[in-house]
């Protein structure tokens, strides 16, 4: 499973949307669900799922596919 489809997944079940609603580009405003609570939810998912500590200061940045992506590579995960 690659770190897209892992991410993916992540998403859907923490947002509770289909899979397919989540691609290479979706954005925070593609989502309804992906709203202040589901950003919360989302990163506290995302040290889980990833084995990694995001600072708070990381929150409002994390906000699409890409940029959760970016931070996972930086995190030497790809």
């Amino acid at each position: 499973m690659t770190t897209f489809e892992k991410l993916q997944q992540t998403i859907a079940a923490t947002l509770k949307v289909p899979p397919a609603k989540v691609t290479q580009t979706t954005r925070d405003q593609d989502l309804p669900a992906w709203d202040s609570l589901g950003q919360v939810n989302l990163i506290m998912a995302l040290e889980q799922e990833f084995n990694v500590f995001i600072e708070v200061e990381e929150f409002g940045k994390l906000n699409s596919v890409p940029a959760i992506l970016g931070f996972l590579e930086q995190q030497g995960l790809s």
